[in-house]
């Protein structure tokens, strides 16, 4: 998980740029061949999601070729057959033609900002599919997918492409009875697809960068996306450590806006065959494209934050489909979709047999937040004996205990008290809440009131909203363990690495640091487990396990002591899968249980918030596709102290087009009838509830 801390992703946000103003080309001779120019301009309003045509000043000819940067004069009037006036706008040529269908004069483009030509058909195609998908416009795609320009960075050459390299042997790859095949697969210009559960351990990203290396051998290029820049940086060293410098770009956010620029310009002129990066990387166009690598899809920062909010799988998948390329989604986690995937046939999964697993993975203790410490060092840290105990014995074998708690916001949705079954709405599965203790409860997705819940599970009456125990905090764990040495990884500080010394870690989930050159973490307490697996959300146990899966996989095997303890209830699912170190089990089943509760990704789903009265609005214009399920609206946390509701949309698979159709209609209908209004809509949301 991404670290709001960090320098920004590498969003490809336009920057507002001082220019000088371009002449308006009144009665300027117009090119000869292909006077007219298709552009998508940039101005990110629903009606206008189209492109307009702009003739070709004949001066401009030769540089205003398709895919270049121009800036057109947009909303101009037409004055005795000529066009006046209007706002100026960047853009793109997305091509030129002979004529046009517009039956009037055109404006003349503005101006060729740059002749480097940076929107290729491939790329254009790609956001406009996006743009379909997200039910958004094509040029907030565009923003996301072409940086900044920076003209010191466009006048220097790329250099040469370096020699294709030698098919890698399997490395580690040699651990998973169908992971050599799927490397001989690359290296021989194929196009695999595999759902990757990866063994705990350090070594996946060399396993990535052996892959990378297979698809450049074959003669194509490769793309991975990971989540963080810190598993960037561990990739990149992979890289250099198996094909050397200058193979791949790394499309990082912390460079600056020349060097980030120089190297994307890098891969858009084929200069390096592969790029790798943090979300953004999701459009880097990369040519001849063999291989698209999403590392750990499951995590919260693949999801863009940026209308049209766009998830890295989604687009890595697209871009697959589109170009032939071949597809490894990787993680120690295995998402729903991941494992969809996997039934469908799409792709085969890749997963060591269990000898090699037991071998990698440490020993997992389960203990619930019930269990009583039995000593009074363990009562003062508020940990039950059997993770103080644990803690205590990594300590004395000389190396630092990973303690990972959940992040600052966490409540627990409402549970049975009994056998901690998630209360759920008997008209939609939704979950239920209750505003206080005295509130009635209702649904968080359709609003639905229930006044006689019972547990379907054990049929007790008594509901559970509190974790048990405050949250373990840096100070009471070293007061714990005197003399120990306390580290904090997490929100303002994350912490790359830790020496292979005696201390206590303490992190966030998605900050764990690395041990230096060590073999891993002694032991890790993985704390407050029922605040995550009670998170009031679908994915909740999902996002459990890929959190623990994650920490534990920084611990060094059984063998060698490694020891993790979950405090959590034994029982629930997510624990047993760690426990057993199952991923494609824990996704499997939940795939089969959202089928049959028709819950994503079996199939679609959009969410509407914003003001009520603009979502009751668009909820009574927009055209749903037959069968299509409303839930809600329910009342949502006030924005800047409104009042906000939303509703949730479901449809049957295969109507995911129709329903994204529809509400960018209905949006750009009630925008007209009713004004501007603030709406927040969202197709497949990553948190529904």
């Amino acid at each position: 998980m991404s670290n709001t801390g960090e320098p920004e992703q590498l969003a490809f946000i336009r920057e507002t740029v001082k220019r000088a103003k371009p002449r308006t080309w009144k009665g300027a001779k117009r090119a000869e061949h292909n006077p007219i120019a298709r552009v998508v301009v940039d101005k990110g309003v629903l009606s206008i999601d189209q492109f307009f045509d702009y003739e070709v000043p004949a001066i401009m000819d030769e540089e205003a070729q398709p895919g270049v940067r121009v800036r057109v004069r947009f909303g101009a009037r037409l004055v005795k057959g000529e066009r006046q006036g209007g706002t100026l706008h960047d853009g793109f040529i997305v091509e030129r033609l002979a004529k046009t269908d517009y039956p009037y004069a055109l404006a003349p483009i503005a101006q060729v900002i740059s002749p480097e030509p940076v929107l290729s058909r491939e790329l254009l195609t790609l956001c406009r599919t996006i743009a379909d998908r997200y039910a958004g416009t094509l040029a907030d795609v565009l923003q996301l997918a072409v940086p900044p320009r920076h003209g010191e960075a466009e006048a220097e050459p790329s250099s040469e492409p370096r020699p294709r390299p030698v098919p890698p042997t399997p490395g580690g790859w040699s651990r998973y009875p169908a992971g050599a095949e799927f490397l001989a697969a690359l290296a021989a210009g194929g196009s695999p697809r595999a759902v990757w559960a990866a063994l705990p351990g350090p070594g996946w990203p060399y396993e990535i960068a052996r892959a990378v290396a297979a698809a450049l051998a074959g003669g194509r290029g490769a793309l991975v996306v990971l989540p963080d820049g810190r598993a960037t940086a561990r990739v990149d060293r992979a890289l250099v450590e198996i094909l050397g410098e200058g193979h791949h770009a790394v499309l990082a956010a912390d460079l600056g806006p020349r060097e980030r620029y120089a190297r994307w310009l890098a891969v858009s002129r084929g200069s390096v065959r592969a790029a790798i990066g943090t979300r953004a990387t999701m459009f880097a166009p990369v040519r001849d494209l063999g291989l698209v690598v999403v590392w750990s899809d499951g995590d919260s920062s693949h999801s863009d934050p940026h209308a049209p909010y766009p998830h890295a799988r989604d687009v890595a998948l697209l871009r697959a489909t589109e170009t032939g390329a071949g597809v490894l989604l990787g993680g120690h986690s295995v998402t729903v979709e991941g494992a969809q995937l996997v039934s469908s046939g799409w792709a085969r999964s890749i997963a060591a047999d269990r000898a090699t697993v037991r071998d990698a993975a440490p020993a997992v203790r389960t203990v619930t937040d019930r269990d009583e410490a039995r000593d009074a060092a363990a009562q003062s840290a508020r940990l039950p004996s059997v993770a103080w105990q644990a803690a205590r014995d990594g300590l004395s074998r000389g190396g630092p205990v990973l303690i990972q708690v959940p992040r600052r916001g966490y409540v627990p949705r409402l549970a049975c008290n009994n056998c901690r079954e998630p209360a759920r709405c008997r008209h939609c599965e939704g979950p239920l809440e209750a505003a206080s203790a005295d509130s009635p409860l209702s649904c968080a997705w359709c609003g639905v009131a229930e006044d006689d819940w019972h547990c379907a599970e054990c049929g007790s009456f008594r509901l559970r909203a509190q974790v048990v125990g405050s949250r373990r905090t840096a100070e009471e764990l070293g007061r714990a363990f005197s003399g120990v040495p306390v580290r904090v990884s997490g929100r303002g500080t994350v912490l790359a690495t830790v020496p292979d010394e005696p201390a206590l870690v303490i992190s966030t989930p998605g900050a764990e640091p690395l041990v230096e050159s060590g073999p891993g973490y002694a032991a890790a307490l993985l704390l407050d487990g029922w605040s995550m697996l009670t998170f009031p959300d679908l994915r909740a146990g999902e996002n459990a396990l890929h959190r623990w899966l994650t920490a534990a996989a920084l611990v060094r095997p059984a063998a060698d002591h490694g020891v993790v303890v979950v405090v959590a209830e034994p029982t629930a699912r997510p624990v047993q899968a760690l426990v057993r170190w199952d991923p494609f089990g824990h996704a499997g089943t939940e795939l089969e249980e959202r089928a049959q509760l028709h819950f994503p990704p079996v199939s679609r789903m959009a969410s509407v918030a914003g003001d009520p009265r603009a979502v009751a609005d668009l909820l009574e214009i927009v055209r749903l596709p037959q069968g299509a399920d409303v839930l809600g609206p329910v009342p949502t946390a006030q924005v800047r102290g409104e009042d906000r509701e939303r509703a949730l949309l479901r449809v049957s698979p295969g109507q995911g087009a129709e329903l994204a159709a529809a509400l960018k209609a209905a949006q750009i209908t009630r925008t007209a009838v009713r004004g501007p209004a603030s709406l927040d809509v969202r197709i497949d949301p990553t948190e529904i509830g």
